[in-house]
């Protein structure tokens, strides 16, 4: 499944749980990091409003599907992916990181909701070596001198796997950027998933997540500020429906 702005394609080359989950542990045995990115609406509209982001995203070495409306156009394309959101891979990441007996680090959120998550992830998976714990203060800048020093820290600390929940776009800058300054570190971008863990946030319910519904529980969660982002993803998709379509007759 692909996805076209200003002349980049940015590909969804990761396209089930069987995949993501081999290719990780060989980068972990491997000690080459990785950049982990799950694609939704929200991130194409905005890579379709900013080629800097569209070009960020290219620089993701494995992108999944986060949302229905991803892997729904997927498969009406004829290229049928897995449903992977972020919040649901962080504990199979971290049950791929004990066995694979590395070191992850946490970044984002608060001090608090970091160490909630800790607490409730080394319960998930027990063995889980938590090394790093890092909430950056108000007006973090991925590109700035900051940056770089967390993500040499990052490398020098043997941090195989580090979540990062800053939100788009800057966690999939990070991330790019840590592909340079910390090569043998794996950057998972989870959005909310910190927050959901440590009770800072609430999920939708079982129920509405199988049914494709979380956003609407989301939407009516923070209205003011989810119902206008909501709005503009289902602008975008007609237009998704028929690059899908084209992709299906080729």
């Amino acid at each position: 499944m692909q996805f076209r702005f200003h002349d980049q394609t940015i590909t969804v080359n990761t396209p089930t749980r069987a995949a993501l989950k081999a290719e990780v542990m060989r980068r972990f045995e491997a000690r080459d990091g990785f950049a982990l990115a799950t694609v939704n609406l929200d991130h194409l509209v905005k890579m379709r409003a900013s080629p800097a982001f569209t070009t960020t995203y290219a620089a993701q070495d494995l992108v999944v599907a986060d949302g229905w409306p991803i892997a729904a156009l997927s498969r009406l394309a004829r290229h049928p992916v897995d449903l992977m959101p972020g919040s649901d891979m962080v504990i199979p990441l971290c049950e791929m990181a004990v066995t694979a007996g590395v070191r992850v680090g946490l970044l984002g959120s608060t001090d608090e909701a970091l160490n909630a998550a800790r607490d409730a992830l080394t319960k998930k998976a027990p063995g889980l070596d938590i090394g790093f714990l890092h909430a950056p203060p108000m007006g973090f800048d991925p590109a700035g001198p900051e940056a770089a020093e967390v993500l040499t820290r990052l490398e020098t600390e043997n941090i195989s796997l580090c979540f990062l929940a800053l939100g788009a776009p800057k966690q999939e800058e990070l991330a790019a950027r840590g592909r340079n300054l910390a090569p043998s570190v794996g950057f998972a971008s989870i959005g909310a998933g910190l927050d959901f863990l440590s009770g800072r946030q609430h999920r939708a319910p079982a129920f509405m997540r199988r049914i494709g519904m979380e956003w609407l529980w989301r939407a009516l969660s923070s209205p003011r500020r989810l119902i206008p982002r909501y709005a503009r993803c289902f602008a975008i998709l007609p237009g998704q429906i028929l690059g899908a379509l084209k992709q299906r007759q080729s």
